[in-house]
């Protein structure tokens, strides 16, 4: 279900500018925002610094061995994810961005119709990712957050609470959730700034 609504808005999204996600680990995520980007003749910007998240690190609850690089002595997600890039045929839709993505945001300044929040999920993380990205959004574009859980006991806080920052701005229009996806609409006439 939240795969095939990440699909709509990202196809919606696309026929108006560039796409951007952040955080996009093996790349399941690009895979679905690629394709509709590629049907649309758009640009998917995939930022991820491919170390895994805090959860996914050795004797964390989210480690996979297979992640694991010996050479380097860290998560290394990059291989998997140009592999499915490669293999889905998206290498000139797909343009990995493989840094922190407070380092990109020090010096982007292209718009995007879409931007969607995936990466880390501490506090920290995912409201600096919002406070950072979100000024890029144009109007009519939308703001996606994933791992939006109502119930604490059933996952972290930190995208709930800016989710719900972000709908108290009064800059976005809340569209239906998907589980834990939520779909937020950047309301015309609201300038973009950053």
């Amino acid at each position: 279900e939240e795969a095939k609504r990440l699909y709509r808005v990202a196809f919606e999204a696309a026929g108006c500018g560039p796409v951007l996600e952040i955080g996009s680990y093996c790349g399941k995520s690009a895979y679905i925002l690629g394709k509709a980007c590629k049907k649309k003749e758009s640009i998917l910007f995939s930022i991820d610094h491919h170390k895994g998240s805090e959860e996914q690190q050795p004797n964390e609850e989210y480690f996979d061995l297979d992640l694991f690089d010996p050479k380097l002595s860290r998560v290394n997600t990059f291989p998997f994810f140009q592999e499915t890039i490669s293999r889905t045929a998206l290498e000139n839709t797909v343009v990995p961005i493989v840094a922190a993505s407070r380092t990109i945001g020090k010096m982007w300044k292209t718009p995007v119709s879409m931007l969607f929040i995936d990466g880390g999920h501490s506090s920290e993380a995912v409201h600096e990712d919002f406070l950072i990205w979100s000024c890029h959004i144009k109007p009519g574009g939308f703001l996606v957050i994933h791992d939006i859980f109502k119930d604490p006991e059933k996952g972290g806080q930190a995208p709930r609470q800016v989710y719900e920052i972000a709908l108290n701005s009064g800059i976005y229009e809340e569209l239906e959730m998907t589980k834990t996806l939520g779909v937020l609409k950047r309301k015309k006439g609201t300038h973009l700034h950053g």
